[in-house]
């Protein structure tokens, strides 16, 4: 069962972004929750705009956190997943970390809801992520960085979706709104060249393919789990086309980002835009 305190109120703040979102083949399907009681007073479409809704009974969500040399991250990161105030299981994945992190897990290990799977050798994100998501049992699973990029707080607003029935998996876009620190330029274009590939290879629209944040109900990323074949940050695309192939209906949803540098531990580099756009061809 979910320790104590990750069952606390449903109301969290949100980012002023958070008042739209964008959905990409929208199903028109009727909600399957209920609203929470504050939307008597707030109106029903504006409490829904704010991720306040009452969340299914006995719902757990899954939370996969692939880890490689995070030790001066990975415990903030823990506590920082634990306060989202929604019902979680937390499934650390260590990709062969050498700087001492593991000595950390070990501690992390004794955390109600908490466990720790380790990787004699590094194989990459990819292959961690794999790892989590045939290791979770919650509702939904999400992927979670080991660093301090993304807020945890935003998950209550990126279930929504798939709670109510209107999208099978939701990715959390960084970009788009103007709330969020200026990133480099040529950040940014790597990126939306990714997506714009991405988006024109599958048909949808993704402004964000690269965000950490992607949100799946476990069934349809479990079987998934088999065909994959990425297992470093490829994994992004191969997971976004595959999906995409299968008629999966997604949607995006804005979300906090504090972008760090390689100097702070950033481990995406430039060899892994190539291998992103070899996968757009390949898969």
């Amino acid at each position: 069962m979910p320790s104590s305190d990750a069952q606390q109120p449903f109301s969290i703040p949100v980012p002023s972004s958070h008042d739209d979102a964008t959905q990409t083949n929208a199903s028109g399907q009727s909600p399957t929750v209920q609203m929470h009681p504050a939307a008597k007073w707030l109106g029903q479409d504006t409490a829904r705009r704010l991720g306040i809704f009452q969340l299914p009974e006995n719902f757990l969500l899954s939370v996969v956190i692939p880890v490689y040399n995070e030790v001066n991250t990975i415990e903030a990161v823990v506590d920082r997943v634990r306060s989202s105030g929604l019902p979680i299981e937390i499934i650390l994945v260590d990709d062969g970390s050498r700087d001492g992190t593991r000595d950390k897990l070990k501690q992390l290990e004794a955390i109600p809801n908490t466990r720790v799977i380790l990787h004699e050798k590094n194989q990459g994100k990819g292959a961690a992520i794999k790892t989590g998501f045939t290791h979770a049992t919650g509702d939904i699973v999400v992927i979670q960085d080991a660093d301090m990029e993304y807020d945890p707080q935003d998950f209550r607003y990126l279930i929504q979706p798939i709670i109510e029935g209107d999208a099978d998996v939701v990715y959390g876009t960084r970009y788009g709104h103007q709330d969020r620190p200026v990133a480099p330029l040529w950040h940014y274009a790597v990126n939306r060249i990714i997506s714009i590939l991405t988006s024109i290879k599958t048909g949808l629209y993704f402004s964000d393919v690269e965000t950490c944040y992607k949100l799946f109900p476990r069934k349809i990323i479990q079987d998934l789990v088999p065909k994959l074949r990425e297992n470093r940050f490829g994994i992004e695309i191969e997971v976004t086309i595959r999906l995409a192939r299968q008629k999966t209906r997604f949607y995006e949803r804005h979300i906090r980002y504090h972008r760090r540098s390689w100097d702070q531990g950033k481990k995406i580099g430039w060899k892994d835009g190539v291998r992103a756009l070899w996968c757009i061809l390949r898969y």
